[in-house]
C-alpha cells in the first residue's frame, strides 16, 4: 500500500479520541479555527519530522522521561495562564493581528504530541518505508482528525460563557500536566523535581501578581 495513504489513514484513526484531539477541541473553544489549525499543522510537521527520523534509527535517542516531565510542567503553566485570563490591554491587542495565540497553540500541541501514541505510530510507520510520504501522510491525517475537534470546539465556544470555557481549558491542561509530570518524574532525582517546581512556581507567582496589580489599577 502507498506509504502516504497508509500513514494518513493510520494516524487519522489513531488520533480519534486521543488526548491531543481533546487539546485541539479545547483550544478551538478559545481561539479562531484558522489559528488552531495552523498551530496544529506546524507542530505536527515538526513532531513528525522527528518521528520519521527516529523511525530509521535503532534505540531511543531522547530521554523521554525528561521530555514528559518538562512537558507536564509546561501544561500546568498553560493551565495557570488560561485560569488567570486576559487583561484589558491583552484583549484589546488581540483584536489586532498578533502571533501569540498561534505560538501558544503550536507549543501546546507540540508538547502534547511529543511522546504520544500518534508520534510512536509514526515512528513505527517510518521504519523501512520512504520517509517523505510517511511524514506528509501522517501530518495530513493528524490535521484532518484534529480538524473535526476544532469544528466541535468552535461550536461549543459559541454557546458557552467565556469563564466556563476558561475553567474547562485550565482543567484539561492541569490534568494532562499532572499525569505527564508524574510519569516523567518518577525516575528523576529530587534536584530535578526542585528545579521543576521552582521553574514553574516563580513564573506563576509573577503572572498572578501582575494580574492582581492590573485588577487594582
Amino acid at each position: 500500500m502507498n506509504p502516504f495513504w497508509l500513514s494518513l489513514g493510520m494516524i487519522f484513526l489513531a488520533e480519534l479520541g486521543d488526548k491531543t484531539q481533546l487539546v485541539a477541541l479545547t483550544l478551538a473553544a478559545r481561539y479562531r479555527a484558522g489559528v488552531v489549525l495552523a498551530g496544529v499543522f506546524v507542530a505536527t510537521l515538526v513532531v513528525h519530522v522527528i518521528s520519521v527520523a527516529l523511525g530509521g534509527l535503532a534505540g531511543g535517542l531522547l530521554p523521554i522521561a525528561v521530555v514528559r516531565f518538562v512537558a507536564g510542567l509546561a501544561f500546568i503553566a498553560f493551565g495557570l495562564w488560561t485560569l488567570r485570563g486576559d487583561s484589558l490591554e491583552e484583549r484589546e491587542s488581540r483584536e489586532r493581528p498578533v502571533t501569540s495565540p498561534f505560538w501558544l497553540v503550536t507549543i501546546t500541541f507540540f508538547l502534547a504530541e511529543f511522546g504520544d501514541k500518534t508520534m510512536l505510530s509514526t515512528v513505527t510507520l517510518a521504519a523501512g518505508r520512504p520517509p517523505i510520504p510517511v511524514w506528509l501522510g501522517s501530518t495530513v491525517g493528524m490535521v484532518l482528525s484534529d480538524g473535526l475537534a476544532v469544528l466541535v470546539g468552535q461550536l461549543l465556544g459559541a454557546r458557552l460563557p467565556e469563564r466556563a470555557i476558561r475553567l474547562c481549558a485550565a482543567l484539561v491542561f492541569f490534568g494532562f500536566g499532572l499525569v505527564s509530570t508524574i510519569q516523567g518524574g518518577l525516575g528523576l532525582s529530587p534536584v530535578a523535581w526542585a528545579a521543576g517546581v521552582l521553574g514553574l512556581g516563580l513564573p506563576a507567582f509573577l503572572l498572578f501578581r501582575r494580574r492582581g496589580s492590573e485588577a487594582k489599577g
